[in-house]
Protein backbone atom coordinates (compact mmCIF):
# COMPACT_ATOMS: atom_id res chain seq x y z
CA UNK A 1 0.00 0.00 0.00
CA UNK A 2 1.14 3.60 -0.65
CA UNK A 3 2.70 5.19 1.76
CA UNK A 4 3.54 9.27 2.29
CA UNK A 5 7.25 8.35 1.98
CA UNK A 6 6.75 6.63 -1.42
CA UNK A 7 6.08 10.00 -3.08
CA UNK A 8 9.79 11.42 -2.61
CA UNK A 9 11.02 8.21 -4.48
CA UNK A 10 9.70 9.59 -7.51
CA UNK A 11 11.19 12.50 -9.51
CA UNK A 12 8.03 13.15 -11.96
CA UNK A 13 5.95 15.25 -11.14
CA UNK A 14 2.89 13.04 -12.77
CA UNK A 15 4.51 10.01 -11.13
CA UNK A 16 4.14 11.85 -7.74
CA UNK A 17 0.22 12.67 -8.44
CA UNK A 18 -0.65 9.12 -9.56
CA UNK A 19 0.89 8.20 -6.02
CA UNK A 20 -1.18 10.73 -4.18
CA UNK A 21 -3.88 9.45 -6.40
CA UNK A 22 -3.39 6.26 -4.89
CA UNK A 23 -3.18 7.40 -1.13
CA UNK A 24 -6.34 9.51 -1.16
CA UNK A 25 -8.47 6.68 -3.26
CA UNK A 26 -9.20 4.12 -0.06
CA UNK A 27 -10.24 7.43 2.00
CA UNK A 28 -12.53 8.83 -0.69
CA UNK A 29 -13.50 6.29 -3.48
CA UNK A 30 -14.19 6.87 -6.58
CA UNK A 31 -13.59 10.96 -5.51
CA UNK A 32 -10.00 10.76 -4.96
CA UNK A 33 -9.94 12.78 -8.34
CA UNK A 34 -12.07 15.54 -7.51
CA UNK A 35 -10.32 15.80 -3.89
CA UNK A 36 -6.62 15.58 -5.69
CA UNK A 37 -8.10 18.50 -7.98
CA UNK A 38 -9.53 20.88 -5.39
CA UNK A 39 -6.12 20.48 -3.26
CA UNK A 40 -4.58 21.44 -6.37
CA UNK A 41 -7.06 24.19 -6.58
CA UNK A 42 -6.29 25.54 -3.26
CA UNK A 43 -2.88 26.31 -4.18
CA UNK A 44 -0.78 22.65 -3.11
CA UNK A 45 2.49 22.30 -4.68
CA UNK A 46 3.33 18.68 -5.72
CA UNK A 47 7.20 19.46 -6.29
CA UNK A 48 7.19 20.98 -2.26
CA UNK A 49 5.66 17.43 -1.19
CA UNK A 50 8.87 15.48 -3.17
CA UNK A 51 10.94 17.84 -1.28
CA UNK A 52 10.00 17.25 2.11
CA UNK A 53 6.82 19.31 2.95
CA UNK A 54 4.05 16.20 3.79
CA UNK A 55 4.22 15.21 7.07
CA UNK A 56 5.94 12.25 8.37
CA UNK A 57 3.51 9.25 9.11
CA UNK A 58 4.64 10.38 13.04
CA UNK A 59 3.82 13.70 12.78
CA UNK A 60 0.21 12.83 10.30
CA UNK A 61 -0.59 10.58 13.36
CA UNK A 62 -0.23 13.97 15.92
CA UNK A 63 -2.12 16.00 13.86
CA UNK A 64 -4.95 13.84 13.60
CA UNK A 65 -4.94 12.88 17.13
CA UNK A 66 -5.23 16.62 17.65
CA UNK A 67 -8.07 16.77 15.11
CA UNK A 68 -10.07 13.44 16.79
CA UNK A 69 -9.66 16.07 20.32
CA UNK A 70 -10.84 18.90 18.66
CA UNK A 71 -13.59 17.56 16.94
CA UNK A 72 -15.16 14.89 19.25
CA UNK A 73 -14.15 16.88 22.35
CA UNK A 74 -17.73 18.87 22.72
CA UNK A 75 -20.68 19.16 24.16
CA UNK A 76 -22.86 20.53 21.32
CA UNK A 77 -22.30 23.81 22.02
CA UNK A 78 -21.51 26.95 19.49
CA UNK A 79 -17.95 27.40 21.24
CA UNK A 80 -15.57 24.25 22.21
CA UNK A 81 -14.67 25.30 25.94
CA UNK A 82 -12.02 22.54 26.58
CA UNK A 83 -9.96 23.82 23.32
CA UNK A 84 -10.89 27.64 24.42
CA UNK A 85 -9.84 26.36 28.24
CA UNK A 86 -6.80 24.88 26.64
CA UNK A 87 -5.83 27.71 24.39
CA UNK A 88 -6.21 30.73 27.30
CA UNK A 89 -4.14 28.74 30.01
CA UNK A 90 -1.17 28.76 26.94
CA UNK A 91 -1.22 31.91 25.94
CA UNK A 92 -1.51 33.23 29.40
CA UNK A 93 1.92 31.91 29.96
CA UNK A 94 3.89 32.73 26.79
CA UNK A 95 4.97 35.41 28.53
CA UNK A 96 5.65 33.76 31.60
CA UNK A 97 3.61 33.01 34.54
CA UNK A 98 5.85 32.46 37.51
CA UNK A 99 3.66 31.36 40.72
CA UNK A 100 3.49 33.82 43.18
CA UNK A 101 5.39 34.14 46.15
CA UNK A 102 3.79 34.56 50.41
CA UNK A 103 4.97 38.19 49.68
CA UNK A 104 3.20 38.62 46.71
CA UNK A 105 0.37 37.72 48.24
CA UNK A 106 0.48 38.87 51.55
CA UNK A 107 0.45 42.27 49.83
CA UNK A 108 -2.31 42.21 47.52
CA UNK A 109 -4.50 40.85 49.65
CA UNK A 110 -3.60 43.55 52.33
CA UNK A 111 -4.01 45.96 49.32
CA UNK A 112 -7.34 44.83 49.02
CA UNK A 113 -8.39 44.98 52.70
CA UNK A 114 -7.14 48.82 53.16
CA UNK A 115 -9.21 49.35 49.86
CA UNK A 116 -11.99 48.55 51.53
CA UNK A 117 -11.02 50.66 54.84
CA UNK A 118 -10.25 53.47 52.76
CA UNK A 119 -13.57 52.60 50.28
CA UNK A 120 -15.76 53.23 54.00
CA UNK A 121 -15.86 56.90 54.16
CA UNK A 122 -16.28 57.75 50.31
CA UNK A 123 -19.76 55.28 49.79
CA UNK A 124 -22.67 54.32 51.43
CA UNK A 125 -22.00 50.63 49.84
CA UNK A 126 -20.74 48.40 52.15
CA UNK A 127 -17.88 46.42 51.44
CA UNK A 128 -18.72 43.17 49.04
CA UNK A 129 -18.07 40.22 50.82
CA UNK A 130 -17.21 36.99 49.60
CA UNK A 131 -13.09 36.16 49.41
CA UNK A 132 -10.56 38.34 48.16
CA UNK A 133 -7.71 36.25 45.50
CA UNK A 134 -4.35 37.23 44.86
CA UNK A 135 -3.84 34.78 41.21
CA UNK A 136 -1.27 34.33 38.84
CA UNK A 137 -2.52 34.59 35.29
CA UNK A 138 -3.64 31.06 34.69
CA UNK A 139 -5.83 31.21 37.83
CA UNK A 140 -7.72 34.09 36.22
CA UNK A 141 -8.42 32.52 33.60
CA UNK A 142 -9.62 29.62 35.30
CA UNK A 143 -12.03 31.69 37.28
CA UNK A 144 -13.06 33.98 34.40
CA UNK A 145 -13.63 31.74 31.30
CA UNK A 146 -17.42 30.49 32.23
CA UNK A 147 -18.33 34.07 32.08
CA UNK A 148 -16.06 34.99 28.58
CA UNK A 149 -18.10 31.34 27.33
CA UNK A 150 -21.57 33.69 28.18
CA UNK A 151 -21.08 36.77 26.94
CA UNK A 152 -19.82 34.67 23.74
CA UNK A 153 -22.58 32.32 23.23
CA UNK A 154 -25.39 33.78 21.16
CA UNK A 155 -22.82 35.54 18.50
CA UNK A 156 -21.22 31.94 18.36
CA UNK A 157 -24.19 30.11 17.80
CA UNK A 158 -24.90 32.59 14.70
CA UNK A 159 -22.13 32.30 13.23
CA UNK A 160 -21.85 28.63 13.71
CA UNK A 161 -25.37 28.47 11.81
CA UNK A 162 -23.65 30.88 9.03
CA UNK A 163 -20.74 28.99 9.01
CA UNK A 164 -22.35 25.83 8.07
CA UNK A 165 -24.04 27.41 6.04
CA UNK A 166 -21.26 28.72 3.55
CA UNK A 167 -18.95 26.06 4.26
CA UNK A 168 -21.27 22.98 4.54
CA UNK A 169 -22.77 23.53 1.49
CA UNK A 170 -19.36 23.92 -0.61
CA UNK A 171 -18.59 20.80 1.32
CA UNK A 172 -21.49 19.29 0.00
CA UNK A 173 -21.29 19.77 -3.48
CA UNK A 174 -17.13 18.97 -3.21
CA UNK A 175 -17.33 15.73 -1.03
CA UNK A 176 -20.95 14.74 -0.65
CA UNK A 177 -21.01 12.61 2.57
CA UNK A 178 -18.89 12.95 5.35
CA UNK A 179 -18.72 9.07 5.25
CA UNK A 180 -16.96 8.74 2.25
CA UNK A 181 -13.34 8.94 4.65
CA UNK A 182 -13.10 6.30 6.38
CA UNK A 183 -9.68 4.58 7.97
CA UNK A 184 -9.26 2.20 5.17
CA UNK A 185 -5.68 2.81 4.80
CA UNK A 186 -4.58 2.17 8.33
CA UNK A 187 -4.34 6.51 9.10
CA UNK A 188 -7.12 7.67 11.79
CA UNK A 189 -9.93 8.69 9.23
CA UNK A 190 -13.17 9.83 9.95
CA UNK A 191 -14.13 6.43 10.78
CA UNK A 192 -11.89 6.13 13.36
CA UNK A 193 -12.21 9.87 14.67
CA UNK A 194 -15.97 8.55 15.26
CA UNK A 195 -17.55 11.21 12.76
CA UNK A 196 -18.24 9.06 9.80
CA UNK A 197 -21.93 9.87 8.62
CA UNK A 198 -21.57 12.89 9.86
CA UNK A 199 -23.00 15.37 7.49
CA UNK A 200 -21.08 18.27 6.07
CA UNK A 201 -23.51 21.17 7.95
CA UNK A 202 -22.87 19.48 10.74
CA UNK A 203 -18.96 18.50 10.78
CA UNK A 204 -18.84 22.45 9.80
CA UNK A 205 -20.68 23.00 13.08
CA UNK A 206 -18.10 21.32 15.30
CA UNK A 207 -15.37 22.98 13.28
CA UNK A 208 -16.55 26.16 13.76
CA UNK A 209 -17.18 25.57 17.34
CA UNK A 210 -13.38 24.70 17.35
CA UNK A 211 -12.58 27.82 15.85
CA UNK A 212 -14.94 29.64 18.08
CA UNK A 213 -12.99 28.21 21.45
CA UNK A 214 -9.38 28.91 19.75
CA UNK A 215 -10.63 32.29 19.25
CA UNK A 216 -12.27 32.97 23.18
CA UNK A 217 -9.01 31.43 24.36
CA UNK A 218 -6.85 33.45 22.21
CA UNK A 219 -8.45 36.85 23.94
CA UNK A 220 -8.88 35.64 27.39
CA UNK A 221 -5.54 34.54 27.51
CA UNK A 222 -4.23 37.24 25.99
CA UNK A 223 -6.42 39.99 28.81
CA UNK A 224 -4.94 37.88 31.27
CA UNK A 225 -1.58 39.34 30.33
CA UNK A 226 -3.26 42.74 30.85
CA UNK A 227 -5.80 42.79 33.70
CA UNK A 228 -5.43 43.88 37.45
CA UNK A 229 -8.04 41.96 38.95
CA UNK A 230 -11.51 40.83 37.81
CA UNK A 231 -13.56 43.76 36.83
CA UNK A 232 -11.10 45.64 34.35
CA UNK A 233 -13.71 45.49 31.41
CA UNK A 234 -16.75 46.68 33.74
CA UNK A 235 -18.07 43.32 33.59
CA UNK A 236 -19.31 40.94 36.53
CA UNK A 237 -16.64 37.93 35.29
CA UNK A 238 -17.23 36.16 38.93
CA UNK A 239 -20.31 34.42 39.53
CA UNK A 240 -20.24 35.30 43.33
CA UNK A 241 -18.98 38.44 45.03
CA UNK A 242 -15.25 38.87 45.80
CA UNK A 243 -12.59 41.14 44.95
CA UNK A 244 -8.77 39.91 43.21
CA UNK A 245 -5.50 41.45 42.29
CA UNK A 246 -2.63 39.75 40.11
CA UNK A 247 0.57 40.87 41.56
CA UNK A 248 2.67 40.31 38.12
CA UNK A 249 0.58 42.15 35.98
CA UNK A 250 0.07 44.95 38.59
CA UNK A 251 4.38 44.92 39.38
CA UNK A 252 4.50 45.45 35.39
CA UNK A 253 2.24 47.86 35.11
CA UNK A 254 4.19 49.87 37.76
CA UNK A 255 7.23 49.61 35.87
CA UNK A 256 8.50 52.86 34.78
CA UNK A 257 5.95 54.74 36.46
CA UNK A 258 6.95 57.52 38.83
CA UNK A 259 4.61 56.06 41.48
CA UNK A 260 6.34 53.57 44.00
CA UNK A 261 5.00 50.20 43.19
CA UNK A 262 2.72 50.04 46.84
CA UNK A 263 1.48 52.90 45.53
CA UNK A 264 0.06 51.12 41.99
CA UNK A 265 -1.11 48.61 44.28
CA UNK A 266 -3.27 50.47 46.88
CA UNK A 267 -4.85 52.83 44.09
CA UNK A 268 -5.37 49.30 42.01
CA UNK A 269 -6.93 47.46 45.04
CA UNK A 270 -9.43 50.69 45.44
CA UNK A 271 -10.50 50.46 41.65
CA UNK A 272 -10.93 46.76 42.36
CA UNK A 273 -12.75 46.83 46.02
CA UNK A 274 -15.04 50.02 44.18
CA UNK A 275 -16.20 47.62 41.63
CA UNK A 276 -17.03 44.84 44.19
CA UNK A 277 -19.45 46.56 46.04
CA UNK A 278 -21.42 48.26 43.09
CA UNK A 279 -21.79 44.68 41.49
CA UNK A 280 -22.77 42.64 44.75
CA UNK A 281 -25.03 45.59 46.25
CA UNK A 282 -26.62 46.85 43.09
CA UNK A 283 -28.69 43.31 43.06
CA UNK A 284 -29.96 43.99 39.56
CA UNK A 285 -26.91 45.39 37.78
CA UNK A 286 -25.46 42.40 36.75
CA UNK A 287 -28.25 40.87 34.76
CA UNK A 288 -28.94 44.30 33.58
CA UNK A 289 -25.31 44.00 31.77
CA UNK A 290 -25.71 40.60 30.61
CA UNK A 291 -28.88 40.76 29.22
CA UNK A 292 -27.62 44.07 27.48
CA UNK A 293 -24.51 42.10 26.03
CA UNK A 294 -26.85 39.32 24.68
CA UNK A 295 -29.66 41.58 23.48
CA UNK A 296 -27.05 43.14 21.23
CA UNK A 297 -25.41 39.73 20.39
CA UNK A 298 -28.78 38.25 19.20
CA UNK A 299 -29.61 41.12 17.18
CA UNK A 300 -26.46 40.53 15.27
CA UNK A 301 -26.93 39.60 11.29
CA UNK A 302 -23.63 37.61 9.54
CA UNK A 303 -23.24 39.13 5.77
CA UNK A 304 -22.89 35.26 4.65
CA UNK A 305 -21.06 36.70 1.50
CA UNK A 306 -18.67 38.84 3.26
CA UNK A 307 -18.11 35.21 5.29
CA UNK A 308 -18.00 33.50 2.25
CA UNK A 309 -15.00 35.93 0.58
CA UNK A 310 -12.90 35.41 4.44
CA UNK A 311 -13.89 32.31 3.97
CA UNK A 312 -12.59 31.14 0.09
CA UNK A 313 -9.16 29.77 0.09
CA UNK A 314 -9.44 28.55 3.92
CA UNK A 315 -9.01 25.19 4.48
CA UNK A 316 -12.13 24.22 6.13
CA UNK A 317 -10.78 21.15 8.31
CA UNK A 318 -8.35 23.75 10.04
CA UNK A 319 -9.29 25.34 12.71
CA UNK A 320 -6.77 27.58 13.02
CA UNK A 321 -7.73 28.67 9.69
CA UNK A 322 -11.14 29.63 10.42
CA UNK A 323 -9.98 30.95 13.86
CA UNK A 324 -7.77 33.41 11.31
CA UNK A 325 -10.30 34.34 9.02
CA UNK A 326 -13.26 34.99 11.44
CA UNK A 327 -11.08 37.42 13.26
CA UNK A 328 -10.75 39.77 10.22
CA UNK A 329 -12.74 42.49 9.55
CA UNK A 330 -16.67 43.06 7.93
CA UNK A 331 -18.36 39.73 9.38
CA UNK A 332 -21.14 41.64 11.10
CA UNK A 333 -23.85 43.43 9.75
CA UNK A 334 -22.11 46.64 8.30
CA UNK A 335 -25.51 48.74 9.99
CA UNK A 336 -26.86 47.71 12.82
CA UNK A 337 -30.44 47.58 13.36
CA UNK A 338 -32.39 50.34 14.99
CA UNK A 339 -33.08 48.00 17.95
CA UNK A 340 -29.21 47.14 18.20
CA UNK A 341 -28.70 51.13 18.10
CA UNK A 342 -30.87 51.52 20.93
CA UNK A 343 -29.46 48.61 22.66
CA UNK A 344 -25.30 48.84 21.84
CA UNK A 345 -26.22 52.91 23.08
CA UNK A 346 -28.16 51.68 25.90
CA UNK A 347 -24.97 48.98 27.25
CA UNK A 348 -22.18 51.95 26.55
CA UNK A 349 -23.79 54.33 28.58
CA UNK A 350 -24.22 51.45 31.22
CA UNK A 351 -20.75 50.49 31.19
CA UNK A 352 -19.38 54.11 31.34
CA UNK A 353 -21.55 54.23 34.03
CA UNK A 354 -19.93 52.42 36.05
CA UNK A 355 -16.62 52.88 35.08
CA UNK A 356 -17.29 56.46 36.37
CA UNK A 357 -19.05 55.66 39.63
CA UNK A 358 -15.62 53.34 40.36
CA UNK A 359 -13.49 56.56 39.19
CA UNK A 360 -15.24 58.70 40.64
CA UNK A 361 -15.34 57.02 44.33
CA UNK A 362 -12.12 55.58 44.20
CA UNK A 363 -10.10 58.63 44.07
CA UNK A 364 -12.16 60.26 46.68
CA UNK A 365 -10.98 57.28 48.69
CA UNK A 366 -7.29 57.21 47.91
CA UNK A 367 -6.66 61.09 47.45
CA UNK A 368 -6.12 61.22 51.08
CA UNK A 369 -3.57 58.40 51.65
CA UNK A 370 -1.81 58.07 48.14
CA UNK A 371 0.22 61.22 46.61
CA UNK A 372 -0.05 59.76 43.82
CA UNK A 373 -3.49 59.59 43.24
CA UNK A 374 -4.31 62.44 40.37
CA UNK A 375 -2.09 60.69 37.93
CA UNK A 376 -2.63 57.58 38.48
CA UNK A 377 -6.30 58.33 38.13
CA UNK A 378 -5.50 59.61 34.80
CA UNK A 379 -3.48 57.15 33.49
CA UNK A 380 -6.09 54.81 34.07
CA UNK A 381 -8.47 56.59 32.68
CA UNK A 382 -6.43 57.00 29.02
CA UNK A 383 -5.86 52.81 29.39
CA UNK A 384 -9.35 52.05 29.73
CA UNK A 385 -10.67 54.39 26.81
CA UNK A 386 -7.46 53.48 24.42
CA UNK A 387 -8.11 49.66 25.22
CA UNK A 388 -5.96 46.38 24.64
CA UNK A 389 -5.37 43.73 21.58
CA UNK A 390 -7.73 41.28 24.14
CA UNK A 391 -10.57 44.44 23.59
CA UNK A 392 -10.05 44.82 20.24
CA UNK A 393 -10.28 40.72 19.84
CA UNK A 394 -13.33 40.60 21.51
CA UNK A 395 -14.68 43.68 19.47
CA UNK A 396 -14.07 41.60 16.20
CA UNK A 397 -15.21 38.29 17.48
CA UNK A 398 -18.55 39.73 18.96
CA UNK A 399 -18.90 43.10 16.85
CA UNK A 400 -19.30 44.52 20.55
CA UNK A 401 -16.33 47.09 21.74
CA UNK A 402 -16.41 46.81 25.48
CA UNK A 403 -14.91 50.26 26.21
CA UNK A 404 -16.88 52.62 28.25
CA UNK A 405 -16.74 55.85 25.69
CA UNK A 406 -17.82 58.06 27.52
CA UNK A 407 -16.51 57.36 31.49
CA UNK A 408 -14.68 60.88 32.09
CA UNK A 409 -18.79 62.37 31.43
CA UNK A 410 -20.74 59.80 33.81
CA UNK A 411 -17.63 60.53 36.74
CA UNK A 412 -18.55 64.32 35.80
CA UNK A 413 -22.23 63.29 36.77
CA UNK A 414 -21.44 61.09 39.56
CA UNK A 415 -19.22 64.33 41.09
CA UNK A 416 -21.59 66.57 40.14
CA UNK A 417 -24.33 65.03 41.96
CA UNK A 418 -22.13 64.48 44.98
CA UNK A 419 -21.55 68.05 45.26
CA UNK A 420 -25.44 68.69 44.73
CA UNK A 421 -26.38 66.42 47.48
CA UNK A 422 -24.10 63.60 48.97
CA UNK A 423 -22.38 60.62 48.84
CA UNK A 424 -26.38 58.80 49.75
CA UNK A 425 -27.45 60.69 46.91
CA UNK A 426 -24.85 59.63 44.22
CA UNK A 427 -25.07 56.48 45.24
CA UNK A 428 -28.86 56.21 45.21
CA UNK A 429 -28.40 56.69 41.34
CA UNK A 430 -28.08 52.61 41.30
CA UNK A 431 -31.09 52.12 43.22
CA UNK A 432 -33.39 51.18 40.21
CA UNK A 433 -32.34 50.84 36.88
CA UNK A 434 -34.96 53.38 35.71
CA UNK A 435 -33.22 55.65 37.19
CA UNK A 436 -30.33 55.31 35.42
CA UNK A 437 -28.75 58.19 33.78
CA UNK A 438 -29.18 57.90 29.84
CA UNK A 439 -26.57 60.07 26.91
CA UNK A 440 -28.31 63.15 27.48
CA UNK A 441 -27.75 63.08 31.05
CA UNK A 442 -24.18 62.30 30.42
CA UNK A 443 -24.58 65.65 28.41
CA UNK A 444 -25.83 67.56 30.94
CA UNK A 445 -25.49 66.68 34.48
CA UNK A 446 -27.39 68.77 36.18
CA UNK A 447 -30.44 67.98 33.40
CA UNK A 448 -30.37 64.26 35.31
CA UNK A 449 -31.22 65.71 38.67
CA UNK A 450 -34.13 67.74 37.59
CA UNK A 451 -35.37 65.18 35.81
CA UNK A 452 -35.33 62.73 38.73
CA UNK A 453 -37.01 65.74 40.41
CA UNK A 454 -39.99 65.66 37.90
CA UNK A 455 -40.39 61.79 38.00
CA UNK A 456 -40.27 61.78 41.90
CA UNK A 457 -43.05 64.89 41.80
CA UNK A 458 -45.22 62.63 39.44
CA UNK A 459 -44.82 59.05 40.59
CA UNK A 460 -46.06 61.04 44.49
CA UNK A 461 -49.29 62.91 42.04
CA UNK A 462 -49.93 59.13 40.72
CA UNK A 463 -49.61 57.55 44.14
CA UNK A 464 -51.70 60.60 45.67
CA UNK A 465 -54.57 60.00 42.96
CA UNK A 466 -54.70 55.95 43.35
CA UNK A 467 -54.91 56.65 47.12
CA UNK A 468 -57.87 58.42 46.26
CA UNK A 469 -59.16 56.07 43.73
CA UNK A 470 -59.45 53.36 46.48
CA UNK A 471 -60.16 55.52 49.40
CA UNK A 472 -63.36 56.32 47.24
CA UNK A 473 -62.39 60.06 47.43
CA UNK A 474 -62.92 60.82 43.60
CA UNK A 475 -66.06 62.18 41.81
Amino acid sequence: MASFDDLTEFGGDDEREQRLRELLTPMFGDRAGEVLAHMRAQGMDMSAMAEGALPTPEQFEHAMAQAKRILTDTDGGPVNTTLAHDMARQVAITEGDPSLTGTQAKEALAALAVADLWLDAATTLPPAGGARHAWCRAEWVEATLPAWHSLIAPVAASMSVAMATVLGDEADDEFGDASHITDATGMPGLQQLGLAGLSPQKLMQRLGAAAFGMQVGQAAGTLSREVFGVTDVGLPLLPEAGAALLPTNVAAFATGLDAPLEEVRHYLAVREAAHARLFAHVPWLRTHLLALVEQYARGIVIDLDTLGSHLRGVDSADPSQLQRAMSGGGLFAVQPTKAQQATLLRLETALALVEGWVDEVSAQAALPHLPYAVPLREMLRRRRAAGGPAEQTFASLVGLDLRPRRSRDAAALFAHVYVAGSEAGRDAVWDHPDLLPDAADLDTPSGYLARREAQRLADEEIDAALSALLDGDLT
